[in-house]
């Protein structure tokens, strides 16, 4: 069991460091999209942020909650027995339901972005709106990984419990 144990370990740290990596890039894209007078790095921006997050941050977040999940489970830690983890698993399945309700924007900046001049007023709004999203889920990402890193003190009710 300590092999598997450390199998999914190593699954559950490569999943989120790359959703770090990827959500890192996400945010400079949409401060590039955000910040750029050059049309063409505004349009390129959020057609590539549509592309990585459908194709890294997406898969990335859920291995990241699945493979933490399991991990848990096979773990001495448990799922509900530090308060850390459980603060971490909310912080996670958040950043997870937000990431999901964030699709269709994402998507909708990229046609717009590849239809209709990117520098209109349409996309102000909107411009502006990502780059907080992707700073917020990059802190909520960094909160996890102190939680990781430090596990505070502090057992649940469900680990006093005989």
């Amino acid at each position: 069991m300590p092999g598997l144990r450390k199998f999914l370990l190593t699954l559950h740290v490569v999943a989120s460091v790359g959703w770090v990596g990827a959500v890192t890039v996400f945010l400079a894209l949409a401060l590039a999209g955000l910040l750029s007078s050059d049309v063409r790095i505004v349009r390129a921006s959020y057609i590539a942020m549509d592309l990585g997050y459908r194709a890294a941050i997406v898969p990335l977040g859920l291995a990241s909650l699945a493979t933490g999940v399991t991990s848990s489970l096979a773990t001495d830690w448990g799922l509900f027995r530090y308060y850390w983890i459980v603060v971490k698993l909310v912080v996670t399945g958040l950043a997870i339901i937000l990431m999901l309700v964030h699709l269709q924007p994402v998507g909708y900046m990229a046609d717009l972005a590849s239809t209709t001049e990117p520098m209109s007023a349409d996309f102000e709004g909107q411009r502006f709106t990502l780059a907080v999203y992707a700073g917020a889920a990059l802190l909520a990402l960094l909160t996890a990984t102190v939680l990781s890193t430090y596990k505070p003190r502090g057992r649940t009710r469900y680990a006093t419990r005989p």
